[in-house]
């Protein structure tokens, strides 16, 4: 056998190691690496002692060895097999070896331990179809692990070298021809490429290629470096030598700007700015918009975030936008803001309390006047209201009490309502048992099931505009109250088949304003005036309700493959009871009167606490019985899964399939309220979803003409249906149904969202309002695992009250198809049946790059035509290397 070369063979599989100097006469059984950095043969070197075995063994075992002048116990392990050398002191390992010393972990194909000099050596093995397989994978304490073709270690001073080396860092990926390390954990890289792309050879990429380089704990010292592109050297754009700071701490700098053009506008620097690195703690960034034809914006936003504790963000935007020439009709000016501030906390953080945050508040017009701050979001621009919400809750008494408090806002941009809640409370107490005794022996008598729990709910409320919202006059419309509420229920079974349920509902409000309404003469006429009397009154009603429910089975069974046919109805009725709260004995209602005190032509009853914040007592007395019939319907079919044929499965025909209704005997006409029914079923394996709903009207209804007009109206009259005919009117009707032809698509979207909503606590607030428009937009999502997938949606709504009918019906269609393995297409338009126009349509094309993407956007018409082009780095450390091109409704060039 040739010197350099030795040959183990062990249960079939042969190996070969090579050594031998680095000369291109090697005969053609040596292996030779090829760098791909370097494009020169990398030998891999091994002892000659190699041949000198003593015996291989090839059981697979664990060992311990402590050797002479180790400092550590080395933890060795091997799937293949593993040989002791003693002649020489040497250790050999094969197939998926392992080493582990210290904080240093590595594996391989073949590791060598000489025990002489402390040395290891490692590397792959070649296999029968000559691959090189097996690399070297070396990790040392909290160091992202590195892959190399071979190295050499020295476990007393700590250095190594390491040939053909393979790491990532901060999203990019290292590759170098040679690396040394020493004891200073000082790393020296020769023919290093730093690159977005992970394959041996970067095919499309963007790197940097560096002769030299020095890490080191605090720095980094580069000698010559020049960009390549495409495999492409740019030699010209080389720089002879480089000193970098590698601190651990955020650093302040530049923000450097965009650059484009606005087709309302003009052209702009966009997003430049500075970057302030505060603390490990907190951040800022403070950027600026300008146009040359006079708009400008700035923004502040800062972030904070505390391990194990919180983390949030914080940004304030105003902006300053002119539209068109001046002295012409179209010339606009507008002034706007935004504020947003989003806080959470982790829970192990403070247990028993929580505090959030997730504030959006500003002017309406801020969105669509700066196209969403320049950021020409569809949704943004789009939006038809902002909201905002700050709770804070704690539990006391072993979370029997609960207590939450909370400051909310929600804004109509359409129409300028503002509404305001600051604050709500609410205290919660657990439901307990009070004729129960903890030191019980056996069941529960009867008046030891009675239950009981209490709720308080607060409230300051304020309903304007939000061109009023900081005038003084406004906020002394604000309107506020506080709600409690005793529930108290039994729950009995009876006749063993039976189940009775009582209860008695009691509420109490208190407000600190009521309202007094009467008739003022004035020269067009008597005209109703209402006045806010401040002071403290209370409000209270109560409610009794009985009623038993039961369930009922039946099945039928068939022979072949169909087995049976399921149906579970379950029946209810209560008996419900609520007094007249309008009766003058309770002071709840008042009759309008003339501003002298006498009583109106036609005098007429209101509540003097209408419109508060928790409403107010009903008027009219309340006797009736209520019913309801939930129906369940499945099919017991024979699998075809099953090869036994024993197997069976259960089909789902009608799911919730419910009616409900009630009869108020205390009512001197319409006694017999609406029927309403609701159900939903699947077909096609689940793969179609229903979902259906509607009401009946058991009276019939008239038509007549108001006098002095011709118009006919309608209205219902005090008459069953069934008199004429008919049971009862289906007044309405809804439908809506979802079908996906790959269900393997959707599972698919949901896993990965799965995956990315884990790491929501790490990720920055555009990430997480990225994820939120992913969830939400099923062709946001781009998988190129899945071939194709084809999915609809329609919805049908059908009114008739009366004579007339509407009836209005949308289909949406949305999907995508893969042309290669590497390009996608995707989909999604829809058409509106009455207004009979196709709705928004949109293409995109997707191209997968390996280490970039690119993807383009196309809606062909509609108000929102545009289209969008973008070239992306996936590599997260150069996100914004980034081309974009925009041509849409509202920047258009």
């Amino acid at each position: 056998m040739a010197s350099g070369q030795q040959f183990i063979e062990n249960d079939g599989l042969r190996k070969r190691l090579v050594d031998g100097p680095q000369d291109s006469t090697l005969q053609d059984t040596s292996y030779k690496i090829r760098d791909t950095l370097s494009r020169k043969p990398l030998i891999i070197r091994q002892d000659s002692t190699l041949g000198d075995s003593t015996r291989v063994d090839s059981v697979k075992r664990d060992s311990t060895k402590k050797s002479d002048g180790l400092q550590s116990v080395v933890l060795s392990n091997a799937e293949d097999s593993t040989r002791t050398d003693r002649k020489n002191n040497q250790l050999h390992l094969y197939g998926k070896a392992k080493i582990k010393y210290e904080d240093m972990e590595l594996t391989a194909d073949y590791i060598r331990i000489d025990n002489n000099t402390h040395i290891m050596f490692a590397s792959g093995l070649v296999d029968h179809n000559g691959k090189y397989r097996g690399r070297p994978i070396f990790k040392s304490g909290n160091e992202p692990p590195v892959t190399v073709d071979s190295l050499r270690y020295n476990f007393d001073t700590g250095k190594g070298f390491t040939y053909g080396v393979f790491t990532e860092m901060d999203g990019a990926s290292i590759q170098a021809e040679k690396i040394k390390k020493n004891q200073y954990n000082e790393q020296f890289i020769r023919h290093g490429f730093y690159s977005t792309c992970n394959l041996p050879q970067p095919h499309t990429h963007f790197g940097i290629q560096m002769s030299r380089v020095i890490l080191t704990e605090n720095q980094v010292v580069s000698r010559s470096a020049y960009l390549v592109i495409e495999d492409v050297p740019l030699r010209f754009i080389m720089i002879p030598f480089g000193f970098f700071p590698k601190t651990n701490k955020r650093q302040s700098g530049i923000l450097f700007p965009a650059f484009g053009e606005d087709y309302s506008r003009g052209f702009f620097l966009r997003d430049g700015g500075y970057y302030i690195g505060l603390n490990d703690y907190w951040d800022a960034e403070i950027r600026a918009n300008l146009y040359t034809k006079g708009s400008w914006e700035t923004n502040i936003r800062t972030r904070y975030k505390k391990n194990y504790k919180y983390d949030g963000g914080f940004s304030i935007r105003y902006a300053y936008t002119k539209n068109g020439e001046e002295n012409t009709p179209g010339f606009s000016r507008a002034k706007d803001f935004n504020i947003t501030w989003n806080h959470s906390q982790r829970q192990e953080a403070n247990p028993g309390t929580t505090f959030s945050a997730s504030v959006n508040a500003g002017t309406g017009s801020y969105f669509s006047n700066t196209a969403a701050g320049g950021s020409y979001d569809y949704n943004q621009t789009t939006r038809n209201e902002m909201s905002s919400s700050i709770a804070y809750g704690k539990t006391f008494a072993d979370g029997k009490v609960n207590f939450t408090s909370s400051f909310s806002h929600r804004q109509s941009i359409a129409t300028g309502d503002l509404n305001l809640e600051l604050p709500t409370v609410n205290l919660t107490v657990a439901s307990f048992n009070p004729f129960d005794s903890k030191d019980r022996v056996g069941e529960q008598k009867w008046y030891q099931r009675i239950t009981m729990g209490y709720s308080m709910q607060g409230k300051n409320s304020l309903n304007t505009k939000d061109s009023l919202l900081f005038k003084k006059e406004t906020l002394g419309k604000m309107q506020n109250g506080i709600q409690h509420n005793i529930p108290v229920s039994l729950s009995l079974n009876v006749a063993k088949y039976f189940q009775f349920n009582t209860s008695v509902n009691y509420t109490e409000r208190w407000y600190f304003q009521s309202i007094r309404k009467y008739f003022d003469n004035s020269p067009s006429g008597y005209k109703e005036i209402t006045d806010t009397v401040q002071g403290f009154n209370r409000a209270y009603d109560y409610s009794l309700s009985s009623g038993f429910s039961t369930k009922i089975y039946g099945q039928k069974n068939f022979k072949g493959k169909l087995a049976a046919i399921r149906h579970v109805m379950t029946p209810s009725i209560n008996f419900n009871y609520r007094p007249d709260f309008s009766d003058n004995k309770y002071g709840f209602y008042r009759t309008e009167k003339y501003a002298d005190g006498s009583d109106g032509i036609t005098p007429q009853k209101y509540s003097i606490f209408q419109n508060a914040v928790y409403g107010t007592p009903g008027a009219g007395r309340s006797m009736g019985i209520g019913f309801s019939l939930d129906n369940t319907i499945e099919a017991k079919v024979k699998s075809e899964d099953d090869t036994t044929g024993t197997g069976y499965k259960k089909v789902p025909i009608l799911q919730g399939l419910t009616f409900s209704g009630n009869y108020n005997m205390a009512a001197d006409s319409f006694k017999l309220s609406t029927i309403s029914f609701s159900g939903r079923t699947s077909l096609f394996d689940q793969k179609l979803g229903i979902n259906f709903n509607g009401t009946f009207d058991p009276y019939q209804y008239e038509t007549y003409t108001t006098p002095g007009s011709n118009v006919e109206s309608y209205r219902r009259v005090n008459r069953y249906a069934i008199k004429g005919g008919q049971l009862a009117r289906l007044t309405q009707i809804g439908l809506s149904t979802d079908f996906s032809f790959n269900p393997a698509a959707a599972k698919s979207r949901g896993n990965k969202l799965d995956e990315l909503d884990k790491g929501k606590e790490n990720m920055t607030p555009e990430q997480q309002q990225e994820l939120a428009r992913i969830s939400s937009d099923p062709n946001a999502f781009v998988d190129f695992n899945i071939p194709w997938n084809i999915a609809a949606s329609f919805t049908f709504q059908y009114s008739k009250p009366f004579a007339k009918s509407t009836i209005t019906s949308t289909i949406n269609l949305h999907g995508d198809f893969s042309i290669t393995p590497k390009w996608k297409i995707q989909y999604n338009s829809g058409y509106d049946f009455q207004a009979k126009k196709i709705s928004m349509t949109q293409f995109n094309i997707y191209r997968d790059l390996h280490c970039w993407d690119m993807s383009f956007g196309w809606v062909p018409f509609g108000t929102y035509r545009s289209y969008t082009f973008t070239l992306r780095v996936k590599a997260s450390i150069l996100q914004d290397l980034k081309l974009t091109k925009r041509n849409d409704y509202y920047n258009s060039f």
